[in-house]
């Protein structure tokens, strides 16, 4: 996966944000550097498949802008995460065996994200928008190439991989620890339907709904380290 563009935006930024004091009135602005890493839950919210949620990992890099005196803080961020789904199938075209079929997909997402100060230094309400760059699904298991999607006569595993690779997200989340050291609970919602660029493929939907439609859930418990 190409990340390039995303990689220069992020090292454009953080080049504005580097170690800095300046002075605006009674205020004093600090920018710093923070270290993502953490877990993930990842899911989309669809009624053409069954789905079921799975573990992934994140890791990634903020720059916040710190304003003392005033009720918010504000940072810039990109991080890069592996997520996993499966999705309910069969391993063959007229069994009733359910099986389902795990996948794993690439992302780099960037965000802008306020946080609220509930006790400054402390504990943040954190929300923004988020820009989003994955991949298609891939096979985390090559033998479930050839399964097919339950809720489709004829529809395989293989059909179902690529999906729209541009998204946009809201987040919404809190943090709690000390200046420098925080742990972080955000929750991700895809405001942009992820499934949309399976209509445009050739693929068979008889017995299942034509129109595809589903937005992108993701659970991240992670920590912070800034400096």
């Amino acid at each position: 996966m190409k990340y390039n563009r995303l990689f220069l935006l992020v090292a454009l930024m953080l080049c504005f944000v580097t170690k800095s004091f300046s002075q605006k009135g009674n205020f004093r602005i600090s920018n710093g550097i923070g270290i993502i890493g953490g877990i993930t839950q990842f899911d989309i919210d669809t009624d053409n498949f069954n789905t079921k949620s799975s573990n992934g990992f994140m890791g990634g890099l903020m720059a916040t802008v710190d304003i003392p005196l005033r009720w918010y803080n504000v940072s810039f961020g990109m991080q890069l995460s592996e997520n996993a789904i499966e999705i309910s199938g069969r391993p063959d075209l007229v069994s009733t065996q359910e099986a389902f079929v795990e996948y794993k997909m690439f992302a780099a997402q960037v965000a802008m994200l306020l946080h609220v100060k509930v006790i400054p230094n402390h504990f943040t309400i954190d929300f923004g928008p988020m820009l989003q760059y994955n991949g298609r699904l891939e096979f985390k298991d090559k033998n479930q190439e050839g399964y097919y999607i339950n809720n489709y006569t004829n529809l395989s595993a293989q059909d179902i991989t690529n999906i729209s690779q541009f998204n946009f997200n809201g987040a919404l989340g809190a943090s709690l620890g000390i200046k420098n050291f925080k742990m972080k609970a955000q929750y991700v919602y895809g405001l942009t339907n992820i499934l949309k660029k399976l209509e445009g493929q050739d693929i068979d939907t008889v017995g299942g709904d034509s129109r595809f439609k589903g937005n992108q859930t993701m659970l991240v418990l992670g920590a912070v380290l800034s400096f």
